[in-house]
């Protein structure tokens, strides 16, 4: 495969010859898992890593033909995408490793039962620290979006030098890894232990984590590869549920139901909070729309950063009770639905439209059944 050369998004429209990784434009040849991207069948993966791994692995012919490669923000998927393009032969001899890496770093889904497992891990926290601390922390920028495609490519220029090095000998770059990758051990251990508890609802791919404290993304997400909705119980009546990114890109092996604008959930759980905050949920459209009781408006950065560090407030609705509503929500609304592995923007507005009146109840007619016609699946 002849050698490649990354050049800044915004570059794109200066060649006919550009692979973009784990992002979208018209002009190039897309290697993405992004909703409503372009799409190789019988390469398609979960992560736009595995994609890029599957294309190398079968020579796909654009691999040959087009000599740039780009992406419109950093993050571990982007990253690892353009760097097996740029290093394929090293790529596919760590080939499981930067897969793991992937899932990790897009789905924060773990299960720390190998070595390998445990690298990967260093290797993700490496990422993140000298990515915060020599650059700035994932959406930082957010609030002049378009800054993001500028402010992306020092981060790759240094990433894409430094990373082979790391990966040859993690242990010399313990100091920049060792305080995230030991938070999270341990995190996990809390998780794993006789304190917490995890309960999959299958049925409504819900997964529960009970823990006394919120921890490390990589910990209360790490089991829910089954699940696209995490419902996050901490002592002292906090909760959290999110939706997980997976339902916000195409993935190929986990078919889900469509997201549900949570504000909806929201205006029924105010109606039986009697504390000081009210309940609030981010846009459909949000990368990982989270529904809790809101203090001071979180940022994107705030949000994105882990549940340990943003303050969660205590509410008045008990545990039993706050489960029931949540299942129920998601019961009624999943009733005439089915699970599918793409769904476009058009269909999720046309869904949460037809499923909702303007009062946040669902609709239904006279003999209690949802009135309208839900777009096929």
């Amino acid at each position: 495969m002849p050698a490649k050369t990354f050049i800044p998004f915004s570059a794109i429209q200066e060649h006919n010859d550009v692979l973009v990784v784990d992002s979208y434009h018209p002009r190039g040849f897309v290697l993405s898992h992004w909703r409503g991207a372009p799409k190789l069948p019988e390469l398609h993966d979960d992560t736009s890593t595995g994609i890029v791994l599957n294309a190398i692995k079968a020579d796909l012919p654009q691999l040959q033909t087009h000599q740039y490669i780009t992406n419109n923000h950093f993050d571990v998927d982007g990253f690892l995408g353009i760097w097996s393009l740029m290093y394929p032969q090293e790529a596919l001899a760590q080939e499981n490793l930067l897969r793991v890496m992937a899932l990790l770093g897009d789905f924060r889904e773990m299960y720390l039962q190998s070595e390998e497992e445990h690298l990967a891990l260093k290797l993700v926290c490496w990422i993140n620290t000298v990515e915060s601390t020599r650059f700035y922390a994932p959406f930082a920028s957010y609030a002049p979006r378009q800054s993001e495609v500028k402010l992306c490519v020092p981060k790759y220029k240094y990433f894409l030098q430094e990373f082979g090095n790391v990966l040859a000998n993690p242990e010399a770059y313990r100091q920049d890894w060792v305080k995230e990758y030991t938070q999270v051990v341990k995190d996990w251990e809390v998780l794993i232990s006789p304190k917490s508890t995890l309960t999959l609802d299958k049925s409504l791919r819900l997964l529960i984590v009970e823990t006394p404290e919120p921890l490390h993304y990589y910990a209360i997400f790490g089991q829910s590869a089954p699940a696209d909705v995490v419902m996050s119980i901490y002592s002292g009546n906090r909760y959290e549920l999110e939706y997980k990114y997976t339902t916000w890109v195409d993935t190929a092996y986990r078919p889900s139901y469509p997201r549900l604008e949570l504000q909806q959930l929201a205006r029924q759980l105010n109606q039986l909070e009697e504390g000081p905050y009210r309940w609030a949920a981010d846009k459909i459209t949000d990368t990982g729309p989270i529904l809790r009781l809101q203090g001071k408006t979180l940022t994107k950065e705030e949000r994105f950063d882990h549940p340990c560090n943003r303050p969660i407030y205590s509410s008045s609705i008990p545990v039993r009770k706050f489960k029931a509503v949540v299942s129920q929500f998601f019961e009624e609304a999943y009733r005439t639905l089915s699970k599918k592995s793409h769904w476009s923007w058009p269909e999720l507005k046309a869904i949460n439209e037809q499923l909702f009146s303007s009062d946040g109840d669902l609709k239904l007619d006279p003999q209690g059944r949802k009135k309208g016609r839900l777009p096929s699946a």
